[in-house]
């Protein structure tokens, strides 16, 4: 058995003080696929920079192998000192790797590589660190959040393409489905330490529930087992005094266990205040149209919501769909058409941006709107460092401004906001940022009890399958489709994602099996044209193929792209073309060989 490329052992990190990492090993061999999960807040991206080597641990070891390469993407990458995305993302190659690979990833994730690090948004930002990540295919690959600030049509595209690597992946994600997909053994962090399955993210939940549970019933054996002490030294027999000694110093050690024993970090706990019952018709769209210039943003939409409808919004980034929700919400006046609101709505907004949150107001003044220590949640008032518990912040944080505040901090801050304010109607945007699986579960089951209206944008396909009734899809040029479902009812309807329909071997062309294909006429005969098809389809895709090897050869050319970008572009698609051509070629010279054999001639 191979060793392994990667491994950390007993590490330990203390930062401020106050222990970090206190007992964390991972071992990383050819091909694994691990993800690691935990708490905001409980060291998993620091654990994946000791990986890395960026971080070097107070204890424990780090050890890799001298021959092997090691890529990691950090949440906040740094692009300073580079004049261009190019040679930031070509840095990152070795000696022995081609630059075609940049551009070709550069140009899947919507860069041109021209961009100048200085104008980037953070989203492009992570973007070209993810290309950089990606292009030498490393033996290991080290990935904190790599979908973040990605939209659904690039995170399918990311997993796709991670998935054929031959790169040992280790991935921190808050996207579920993209966890499940990819991971085959799963690394928990939980209270300093690490404890690993050896199964995917899909087995995780179960056994981590497990585990809780049995902590749960020795933590309560410790309790009975202090308490029947305490009893015995209140009303036990006083004599023989060193077996009474050593009974207390067995008290003190027990007390000192329960000390020591750190019981799983509190769970949020989400609550939402309703407001008054809307009528039956929420939202009415009429033949709406909105453009910006010459783009057109919505076309000729019609629609309905009614009460207790769940409505996501699915497309792109730049697709419109947080115009669309400001249309819907009569925020933004449509260019023609008519949306028309119901009566008695009491709206709630998340908005992804975090705009509405004020860098200097204190958390406690965000959550009771300032001048009182109260928030009320369905007519009863509850003070706010209660509440704040509720979203795990602890009281010393009520003072701490919100521009201090983590993204996960800010994420729950907002939601705890959004969802004080009495409401029936509830607008959000990308309410799954930044929020961990724990977090995430608790928001889908208080939406599944509201009983109010949900208007809702999300890139996370799993939170949509459990939350969305129907799902709003931009198909491009302004025009939206409803599809009853979630995310994947959608997939199934539609055909394929979010991404164009898949351009070679379109599946209605694929023969089946032979003993599963229906008994042919033993009367059926090859016609003249399938005949000549026979004949012909060998020599063409003869020439197909080679006309595909030539192709590849000239993107082979590492320097093509920059001395003729529009060639490389030619070559690129004419290279796809070809190859959907050859595909097409050979299933249909498979299937007329089927029947060929089939009817004997």
């Amino acid at each position: 058995m191979a060793p392994p490329i990667l491994t950390l052992q007993g590490v330990g990190l203390t930062l401020g003080g106050k222990p970090l990492i206190e007992l964390a090993d991972l071992s990383v061999e050819r091909g694994d696929r691990v993800c690691l999960v935990g708490r905001n807040g409980s060291g998993k991206s620091t654990l994946l920079k000791i990986a890395a080597g960026e971080i070097e641990p107070d204890r424990g070891r780090r050890f890799f192998q001298p021959d092997a390469t090691v890529r990691y993407l950090p949440q906040e990458p740094d692009l300073t000192g580079f004049s261009d995305v190019f040679s930031y993302v070509v840095a990152g190659l070795g000696p022995s790797d081609a630059d075609y690979r940049a551009h070709y990833l550069l140009d899947q994730l919507g860069l041109t590589g021209s961009e100048k690090p200085e104008t980037l948004s953070g989203g492009e930002a992570r973007r070209a660190a993810l290309a950089r990540a990606l292009a030498p295919e490393p033996d290991v690959l080290l990935l904190d959040e790599p979908t973040n600030h990605l939209d659904l049509p690039a995170i399918e595209w990311l997993e796709s393409e991670l998935a054929g690597l031959r790169s040992a992946l280790v991935l921190i994600s808050h996207d579920r489905r993209f966890l499940q997909n990819l991971s085959r053994a799963t690394i928990w962090l939980d209270r300093g330490q690490t404890r690993r399955l050896e199964k995917g993210f899909g087995e995780f939940e179960a056994w981590r529930d497990a585990l809780l549970e049995l902590e749960e019933r020795d933590a309560q054996k410790l309790d009975r087992k202090i308490a029947a002490e305490e009893h015995w030294v209140r009303y036990g027999v006083t004599a023989r005094r060193k077996r009474n000694v050593r009974r207390m110093a067995g008290l003190a050690a027990l007390r000192q266990s329960k000390r020591d024993a750190k019981r799983a970090v509190g769970e949020v706990r989400i609550s939402v205040a309703e407001g008054k019952i809307s009528g039956k018709l929420v939202v009415e769209a009429e033949n709406v149209a909105k453009s910006f210039g010459e783009r057109a943003i919505v076309k000729a939409l019609s629609l309905r919501m009614l009460r207790a409808d769940r409505l996501a919004l699915v497309g792109p980034n730049g697709a419109g769909k947080t115009t669309l929700i400001n249309l819907l919400t009569g925020v933004l006046a449509p260019d023609s058409g008519t949306i028309r609101l119901g009566t008695n709505l009491q709206m709630a907004t998340l908005d992804q941006r975090r705009a509405a949150l004020d860098p200097n107001a204190t958390l406690a003044d965000t959550l009771t709107g300032g001048g009182s220590d109260w928030v009320e949640i369905n007519g009863e008032k509850k003070h706010v460092i209660g509440y704040m518990k509720d979203f795990l912040f602890p009281p010393e944080q009520a003072r701490t401004p919100t521009g201090k505040l983590s993204g996960g901090e800010r994420a729950r801050l907002l939601l705890a906001r959004a969802l004080s304010l009495p409401s029936n109607f509830l607008v959000l945007d990308e309410p799954t940022n930044d929020l961990d699986l724990e977090t995430l579960d608790l928001l889908q089951e208080m939406l599944a009890d509201y009983p109010g209206t949900i208007l809702l944008v999300s890139h996370d396909r799993d939170f949509l399958d459990r939350v969305a009734g129907s799902v709003l899809v931009a198909e491009g040029e302004g025009k939206w489709l409803e599809y009853a479902g979630g995310y994947s009812d959608m997939i199934a309807q539609r055909g394929f994602g979010l991404g164009p329909a898949v351009k070679a071997r379109p599946v209605e062309k694929k023969p089946e099996r032979a003993e599963a294909a229906p008994r042919v006429d033993a009367r059926r005969r090859l016609s003249f044209k399938e005949k000549h098809a026979l004949e012909t389809l060998p020599g063409t895709i003869e020439k197909l193929r080679a006309t595909a090897v030539k192709l590849h050869d000239i993107l082979a050319d590492h320097a093509l792209y920059a001395r003729d970008p529009k060639r490389f572009n030619e070559a690129t698609a004419l290279l796809a073309k070809t190859e959907a051509e050859l595909a097409a070629a050979e299933d249909q010279w498979l299937e007329l060989e089927i029947l060929r054999e089939d009817i004997g001639g």
